[in-house]
């Protein structure tokens, strides 16, 4: 028999279906041919086998194994202020798991929020962990910086000349004094005859050298005058002899207490006609000021600026004192000491006033003062003389910082610019961590007080200084005036002219621009009136109170009073076509005057307040009608008027609500 023969149309048909596996897997074969194998099945011919054998096995399946770190793996190092977010990937676990240890705590937290090294390392021990400090040690690198390594022992030590501070109230006299002392026409350059600033001076007696401070006497800069105990080493408190023992007289007592600082009293103004030495001794030794000629351990002496009396007796005093304080220091180290006051000039930058306290300053020495550093460029001594050395307790104005530290801080000469550089930039650093940390610190309470402070009325202000000192004093000082009903906030305080800048904050803020012994730029003063910002400017810090606290009260809505006009009785009540009840009244006290408020009392009871409708005498309208006359008063839209009635009028009237 032949064999049938495939055409050729199916040939190629039967060839195309066996090319390499291309059917759907599980197709069903040809009766009596072998199964097609699936696509899965020609590319993992093992796998199926390989799964049965696993489960013929039927191993246990394993547990995820927990790795520990080593110990040198499982110490955090970081700085002083860490997130929970970044503490959470240095430990490799979950933020959540941080946040919620800290919440079974008692503190709410967010995964940014900054944690202290203390509370970072609580928390790592609780999964672990230890935390170990690397922070910035400035005090390690300022201490190497300065030379430390010379010993300040009494080899090294040598006489340094005396700091001496003028404290006392106001228009006691301190700079008069100072003046005499001297010689130099201070005060005349005085606005209102006041000191607003720290001065120091250097005066040359005999060979002997002595510094002298002059800290301002209003209590506005209480601050600046706590600064100057704290860097001096005698206290002359100026008192007058014909005031008396005053306020600041008592603040400076406190300040020269609390810093360990002799003090020697100087009675001024004893060539007045009222003056009575005797009256300020007894008062000061009530404050624990007892004079020597009394048993007492207090220097006095009785002097006169004016008249220059008792000056030499006075310094001869000082040099006494400091005689037996046996003032030391050490001048072969790099500098260190105080900032006196700093201002920003506009030909020079800032210009800063330091008091050197240990070491020698020179010119060209890398500083870091507060939050800026730099190199000093320039020194000049109170006279204005160019100066290159500066030993202990010499003052100098020195240029070259990148900023205008704040009066009262200290600086340090250190080894190199870099190394200044980083001591600032890490002081910044601290701060903006500070203000996050205080930032995100807010209690259920706190929110609560701020939305019952809804109706609070704000006044915010911008402040501009010549020096940073009176800045700080001014700020302070209106801070102050703030209440529950009226708060002030500072937004910004600086030294400098008012420039555009400061205008478009005040202009964003809806400030006022308060300047202080600074003017405007001319820029800045066509941008404020385009964009309607207040500039005040002053001179004198009562002034600036008494504005900026109208200012305040204007902002609070007037206080309403009521003024009691009169009263009168109801003798007879007339009912009026048209018109309605008519009382008859005897006016019994005071006026009763047309349109004003009124209330009717029964038995002294109000039973109605509102307004007059009318009053007559007779058939005439009148304005008013005094005591002793009868009259007709209409109430406006009340007619329950009966006999033995009693009508009170009353005006309302506004005042200015006071702080």
């Amino acid at each position: 028999m032949v064999p049938e023969v495939p055409s050729e149309k199916e040939g190629r048909s039967k060839k195309k279906k066996k090319g390499g596996g291309r059917e759907v897997a599980g197709a069903r074969p040809e009766a009596g041919g072998p199964r097609r194998k699936s696509k899965r099945e020609v590319y993992e011919p093992d796998r199926n086998e390989r799964y049965r054998k696993g489960r013929k096995a039927n191993r246990p399946a394993k547990k995820t194994e927990i790795t520990q770190s080593k110990a040198i793996k499982r110490k955090i190092r970081i700085t002083d202020v860490i997130t929970i977010g970044e503490l959470a990937k240095r430990m490799g676990v979950k933020a959540n798991d941080l946040i919620k240890e800290l919440m079974r705590q008692g503190q709410m937290v967010t995964i940014n929020h900054p944690l202290d090294f203390e509370s970072a390392a609580i928390l790592a021990a609780e999964f672990g962990y230890e935390v170990e400090n690397v922070a910035f040690d400035e005090d390690t690198i300022l201490a190497h910086s300065s030379l430390d390594e010379k010993v300040d022992d009494d080899e090294n030590q040598e006489p340094r000349p005396p700091v001496i501070t003028i404290m006392g109230h106001v228009d006691h006299g301190k700079t008069s004094l100072l003046d005499a002392i001297r010689e130099a026409k201070v005060t005349e350059g005085e606005a209102g005859g006041i000191t607003q600033h720290i001065g120091a001076y250097d005066v040359d007696l005999d060979g002997r050298q002595m510094t002298f401070l002059d800290t301002p006497g209003h209590e506005a800069f209480t601050a600046m005058r706590a600064r100057g105990a704290e860097i001096t080493d005698i206290v002359v408190l100026v008192v007058a002899a014909d005031d008396g023992a005053m306020p600041q007289t008592k603040e400076a007592i406190n300040h020269s207490k609390a810093a360990g600082v002799p003090i020697i009293v100087a009675v001024n103004k004893i060539d007045k006609p009222g003056a009575n030495p005797d009256k300020v001794m007894q008062e000061l030794s009530e404050l624990e000021l007892l004079p020597e000629d009394w048993g007492g351990e207090t220097i006095f002496v009785n002097v006169s600026a004016k008249e220059h009396t008792n000056i030499d007796k006075l310094l001869e005093m000082i040099l006494l004192q400091a005689e037996v304080l046996e003032l030391k220091a050490n001048p072969n180290k790099r500098a260190q000491g105080a900032v006196v006051e700093a201002r920003l000039d506009k030909g020079r930058g800032p210009v800063t006033t330091v008091l050197v306290q240990k070491g020698t300053l020179k010119v060209g020495d890398p500083i870091v003062a507060g939050l800026h550093y730099g190199r000093v460029r320039s020194m000049t001594n109170d006279r204005g003389q160019a100066v290159d050395v500066a030993g202990p307790s010499f003052p100098v104005e020195v240029t070259g910082l990148t900023g205008v530290p704040e009066a009262g801080e200290s600086f340090h000469a250190v080894e190199d610019e870099k190394t200044a550089k980083d001591v600032a930039q890490h002081r910044q650093h601290k701060i903006r961590e500070a203000e996050l940390a205080r930032s995100s610190k807010v209690s259920l309470e706190e929110l609560y007080a701020r939305i019952q402070e809804g109706d609070v009325k704000e006044l915010k202000v911008i402040v501009k200084a010549d020096v940073q000192g009176s800045a700080e004093a001014v700020s302070s000082t209106l801070t102050k005036l703030s209440t529950d009903a009226c708060r002030l906030i500072v937004i910004h305080s600086g030294v400098g002219g008012i420039t555009e800048t400061d205008i478009s904050l005040a202009s964003a803020s809806d400030a006022i621009v308060l300047g202080f012994n600074v003017r405007p730029a001319p820029k800045a003063s066509g941008l404020a009136e385009l964009e309607g910002v207040d500039i005040r400017l002053y001179n004198i810090i009562y002034d600036a109170v008494n504005d900026i606290k109208d200012a305040m009260e204007g902002l609070l809505e007037p206080t309403l009073k009521e003024i009691d006009l009169g009263r009168a009785e109801v003798r007879e009540a007339f009912n009026v076509t048209k018109v309605g009840t008519v009382a008859g009244c005897y006016v019994v006290s005071g006026k009763i005057v047309r349109n004003a408020h009124a209330r009717l009392l029964r038995d002294d009871v109000v039973i109605w307040t509102g307004k007059m409708s009318s009053l007559r005498r007779f058939k005439d309208d009148v304005k008013e009608v005094n005591i002793n006359y009868e009259c007709g008063i209409g109430l406006e839209n009340y007619n329950d008027v009966k006999p033995g009635d009693i009508i009170e009028a009353y005006e309302i009237k506004s005042f200015k609500t006071a702080l």
